[in-house]
Formats: structure tokens, C-alpha cells, sequence
């Protein structure tokens, strides 16, 4: 199986806290786990500050539990768009795109939705879920999105810390399912097996489910790649031999004595 992903581990000024919550992701299997720096261009005066450097944190990385690798850590901006000009800190162009190894959105309306399923050079869509959904999800935006391997993500925590937002979390979601058809990836630092099940609890099928905590976010870490050197990125996976793949391999003259044999 696809390593395990926890792409939001949302940064903090406390550097024991942070540090702690990584060796916890490493314990519980995740193998990469994305720094998030979250950024409300509405506040006055917000600046989209520098992605934390892994040097700052550890001189030693924690070892993934089940592996002798240690975990691997990437940084992401998460930019909370509530007006159009926002957007201008996630075109290819702006100097934050090139700082962070992941780019996603969080737009608070259903034009700025469009906006980033249709033009942003991102790699993930957040959806809000501490609040009703304040619009309805068209198909032609999230196709659009998904044609260019852009993956949705839905943050489970804060069903786990009240009824009410587990309401609006399973609603959310249950809406976006229907369309995008499991391209989505719910994140927050639980087990990946506890999020796999979560998955089918908000509609995924079990392979889908399992995909939302792996290779969905291994496809959003590469298309962070694509968007960075402006090129493209390859992935290869070794194919098991068949017991035919490998009766070609075989010289000529064992074969003929195997077929006497």
C-alpha cells in the first residue's frame, strides 16, 4: 500500500508543540506530513510570512514507526480568499508560489470557488466545515478542478470537537461527494486507518477512502513539484512480473528444455 500523508499539520509559534505533534504523526505511520501556514488576507496588515525551515525543529528527523526512514516534511500556505484580489498571492507569478511546497485555497464564496477550480495555480481546495456550506457545489467547477489534478480537502476535526460541526462536517461532505466522486482528502492528525473508516462513513468506497490518506495527497505533493519548476514530474511504480513477463526473459535454449521438460 501508498505510504500514509497527513498534508495539514497546522503550524504554531510553539516550537515543543509542533515538534511534538510531528513525532506523533511519525508513531502513528504517516510517512510525510505537510507544515500548513494559514493566511486571512482580510485581517489588516496580514502578510504571508516565510515557510518555517525543518533545520528550526529537528537536527535529527523522527523515524516513521514500521521503517528505518525518517519522516519527510513539506511545507504548505493555505490563503483564506474573500474577494477576488486575494487571489493574486496564488498565481504562478506571486512570490509565495515558489516558497511552499503546496498551495491550497480556502474561498469564502461561490464566485471565488469558480475562480479557483478554473484558473488558480493550486493543489488543494479547502472546504469550510465549521459553518454551512454558504453556496452549492456545480459540477462544472469541481470537473474542472479535478481535470487539473486538483484534489479537495475536508479538515474532520472539528466534527470531533462539536455536534454541531459534525453536522455540518457530514453534510459538507456528503454534497461534495456526490460530485467529485472521491477526490478529496480529509486531514487532521489521527490514526490513517481511523481516517480510512472515517472515509466511508462520509460516503468513499474503500478504495477511495484509503486514497484520501495516500495516494491522493502523493498526487497533490507532485503536482506542488509540476507547479514549482514549471515543467512536469514523473512518477514510475515497478510492475510485478507475470510468470509470462518472465518466460521472455529467459534464454531461448531453457526455455525449449522447460517446454520438453
Amino acid at each position: 500500500m501508498a505510504p500514509f500523508v497527513d498534508l495539514n499539520v497546522l503550524n504554531t509559534t510553539e516550537k515543543k508543540r509542533l515538534q511534538s505533534i510531528i513525532e506523533t504523526a511519525a508513531r502513528l505511520g504517516y510517512s510525510t506530513i505537510a507544515i500548513n501556514h494559514v493566511a486571512d488576507l482580510q485581517q489588516k496588515r496580514r502578510e504571508i510570512d516565510k515557510p518555517i525551515s525543518v533545520k528550526e525543529l529537528f537536527t535529527s528527523l523522527p523515524i516513521v514507526q514500521g521503517t528505518s526512514k525518517p519522516i519527510k516534511i513539506v511545507t504548505r500556505l493555505t490563503v483564506i480568499v474573500s474577494e477576488a484580489a486575494h487571489c493574486n498571492d496564488l498565481r504562478t507569478t506571486s512570490k509565495h508560489a515558489r516558497l511552499y511546497d503546496i498551495m491550497a485555497v480556502l474561498p469564502k464564496t461561490e464566485k471565488l470557488f469558480h475562480i479557483a477550480s478554473m484558473t488558480l495555480d493550486i493543489d488543494l481546495i479547502c472546504i469550510h466545515v465549521t459553518e454551512k456550506q454558504p453556496y452549492h457545489f456545480k459540477r462544472p467547477s469541481i470537473n474542472a478542478a479535478i481535470d487539473r489534478g486538483i484534489y479537495f480537502e475536508l479538515a474532520y476535526s472539528p466534527a470531533i470537537k462539536d455536534s454541531t460541526m459534525r453536522r455540518y462536517t457530514i453534510s459538507n461532505a456528503l454534497s461534495l461527494m456526490q460530485i467529485c466522486k472521491g477526490k478529496v482528502s480529509p486531514m487532521e492528525l489521527r490514526g490513517p486507518y481511523d481516517l480510512a473508516n472515517l472515509g466511508l462513513l462520509l460516503g468513499l468506497s474503500e478504495g477511495d477512502a484509503k486514497a484520501a490518506v495516500s495516494t491522493n495527497c502523493r498526487a497533490a505533493l507532485l503536482h506542488g513539484e509540476t507547479r514549482k519548476t514549471a515543467l512536469g514530474v514523473i512518477y514510475t511504480m515497478q510492475k510485478a512480473q507475470t510468470n509470462e513477463d518472465q518466460e521472455e526473459g529467459r534464454p531461448l535454449c531453457k526455455r525449449a528444455k522447460t517446454q520438453d521438460d
